[in-house]
């Protein structure tokens, strides 16, 4: 099969198409034909190596963290799906490999594609929505009535989040570039914020919830805007302790990230209000959930851009450029 990987740890490095063998299935996993494959800027992050450290991966490595496609054959334990099921998925941290012809992921990673999407739409969803749904729903427990402030709506992430926290309720606050304001209204959006020239800690207050997707300087300025016992949920960094201790990283690793994320987690308990590090999970359940939201119409997807799967490294540099309005995709097959 045809497959694109990384050969070695380089920011300006490109990915490298290559022949691989089709992976073997365990008892508990289904071989998906991949249709089509979302690009993410952890896809970036891996390639680059800023993430060896979190994701010890060998290479060379198959990228990918999104797909969409069809079950091709099941393990002898899967119960939920079967051959022909059009499936998508965000599969596990170290199982991941999404850019290529057909991937091995396991039964509790994977959900049936909603039914009113398109392989190149589905595609496009399963990490941020996840990463959504684990930040809103799990991390922040946002409620109806409540105020959240989410960065970058224009963004994968600030797309999807956008029109979830709306669904539970809550007020929602974003940056955007003024061009991009008629379609954040349109998903739910109440407080715009042109992020080239205003300040949103000169105009928010009070609020519930923050999913930070910046900068350093920005989550600092964001923990000012919270009310006292509210959460600050970062997707960007930095990791603390208790994300070192959950994924069972050794206590060098424990110590330097203890070290890097100190400032902010000072500055968070001075304030009185929670910082948090979130780095997603596969969790085919809730993506299941997910795609019966999408199915009722209350998610839509946002896709920018569908490039060839020959073009994937063109994909890759727009992703990277931060001009992206909502998801880029590739076409695999």
């Amino acid at each position: 099969m045809k497959a694109c990987i990384v050969k070695k740890y380089d920011k300006k490095g490109v990915l490298e198409f290559t022949d691989s063998t089709i992976p073997l299935i365990k008892d508990d996993e289904i071989l998906v034909k991949v249709h089509a494959s979302g690009l993410n800027l952890l896809d970036s992050k891996i390639k680059s190596g800023e993430f060896k450290l979190i994701l010890p991966y060998k290479l060379p490595l198959i990228l990918g963290h999104d797909a969409a496609g069809i079950v091709s054959q099941i393990g002898k334990n899967v119960k939920q799906f079967k051959v022909g099921d059009e499936v998508f998925a965000r599969p596990a941290d170290f199982k991941i490999g999404t850019f290529a012809e057909f991937i091995a992921i396991n039964e509790k990673d994977l959900a049936l594609k909603p039914a009113n999407l398109s392989m190149e739409e589905a595609a496009s969803v399963p990490l941020v929505a996840l990463t959504a749904w684990q930040a809103l729903v799990e991390r922040g427990s946002l409620k109806k009535g409540q105020k959240v402030f989410i960065q970058a709506g224009s963004g994968g992430v600030g797309t999807i989040a956008i029109q979830l926290a709306k669904y539970l309720g809550a007020t929602v606050a974003t940056t955007a570039s003024e061009r991009s304001f008629a379609m954040l209204k349109e998903l739910g959006a109440d407080v715009l914020i042109d992020y080239k020239n205003e300040d949103f800690e000169a105009i928010l207050k009070d609020y519930d919830v923050v999913l930070n997707s910046q900068d350093g300087k920005t989550l600092k300025k964001s923990l000012n805007i919270l009310k006292p016992g509210g959460k600050a949920i970062s997707i960007s960094g930095p990791p603390t302790p208790d994300f070192a201790k959950a994924i069972g990283a050794s206590w060098i690793i424990r110590t330097v990230l203890s070290l890097t994320s100190f400032g902010i987690r000072k500055k968070a308990r001075k304030l009185g209000v929670d910082y948090s590090f979130l780095f997603m999970k596969a969790d085919g359940k809730q993506l299941q959930q997910i795609s019966k939201l999408i199915e009722q119409g209350v998610i839509k997807p946002v896709l920018d851009k569908v490039f060839p799967f020959e073009k994937i490294n063109d994909a890759m540099e727009y992703v990277e450029s931060g001009r992206a309005k909502g998801k880029v995709v590739v076409n695999i097959q």
